[in-house]
């Protein structure tokens, strides 16, 4: 995608001649595409797609049967893939196109899964210069029940705040510090730490690059804030992210078997959600970040 485009008209989306369908799952996000095989999709498609996206901010496509090849020609599509940090169960760093999955080493449903941070409300990769734009998942394998995945709209609660807030906030700047998460969840076995990131500074308040909307820029990552106490700043930040994550603006993804959902990191904060056996059921599902801008 192009990060420099004038804010988008989606008034034409559903006129394009695309053969596939889509449908509105909730107001406040999220739509759901049916009749596309993602593997061969088209031109005019992913054209369509790419506005659907910035429309809903979340898309989610049934049924699709895909490799990591297609996944990353997917990916590529809206920019250049992200590398990680992070390791895997057997101690390598993940792949670009890599498993999330609530198992051990040797395969099997664990209660207590690698990557604790996926739990906790947050924007994939926001302690990176340019965090992520786009996150995809597709689910190999789905519990019977549960292990839903939740999102929360960051720009209606910008919008919802109070004029005062907006202005007391709009000029500050948060740390977002990878670090942070680590030292908060005790996971630093989870990374060598040469390749710890070190903390950046963003918007508390971001631009969104395409449509010009703002959002809230706060999540697990976030530490501090410049030129404010620490005290202050947590209490703010705890705030901030309370009423952004209020249910009337989030939206829970209910995995069916070989969904393929991608999100815009540029507006949206998300968590998985643990609330299925654990240790009885594998939650498998392939993941791939697109890298974003730097936040304005």
């Amino acid at each position: 995608m192009n990060s420099h485009r004038q804010p988008v008209d989606f008034s034409s989306d559903t006129q394009m001649q695309t053969s596939f369908t889509c449908n509105t799952l909730s107001n406040v996000m999220a739509a759901e595409i049916t009749g596309l095989d993602l593997a061969r999709a088209t031109s005019s498609d992913m054209v369509r797609i790419q506005q659907l996206f910035l429309k809903h901010h979340l898309l989610v496509v049934r049924r699709q049967t895909l490799n990591d090849a297609d996944i990353e020609r997917f990916a590529a599509w809206f920019g250049p893939l992200e590398v990680n940090q992070v390791k895997n169960a057997d101690g390598g760093v993940l792949a670009p196109v890599h498993s999330i999955a609530n198992v051990d080493a040797e395969g099997k449903p664990s209660q207590s899964p690698l990557l604790q941070s996926n739990y906790n409300w947050h924007s994939d990769k926001s302690y990176l210069p340019q965090p992520s734009l786009m996150t995809m998942l597709h689910g190999l394998e789905i519990p019977p029940a549960g292990g839903d995945t939740q999102f929360a709209n960051m720009e209606l609660a910008w919008q919802d705040l109070p004029e005062d807030k907006k202005q007391f906030i709009a000029g500050l700047r948060v740390v977002q510090s990878f670090e942070h998460m680590l030292d908060k969840l005790g996971q630093r076995a989870i990374i060598d730490a040469a390749l710890i990131p070190p903390p950046v500074e963003h918007p508390l308040v971001r631009t969104h690059p395409e449509t010009g909307r703002k959002s809230l820029f706060v999540g697990m990552y976030s530490s501090k804030i410049i030129g404010m106490k620490q005290d202050e700043a947590e209490r703010l930040i705890a705030e901030l992210l309370a009423h952004a994550t209020q249910e009337k603006y989030t939206f829970t993804q209910k995995w069916q078997h070989l969904d393929f959902v991608f999100w815009d990191n540029r507006s949206l904060v998300h968590r998985a959600i643990p609330n299925y056996e654990m240790a009885a059921h594998r939650r498998i599902l392939r993941r791939c970040v697109v890298r974003g801008g730097v936040p304005q």
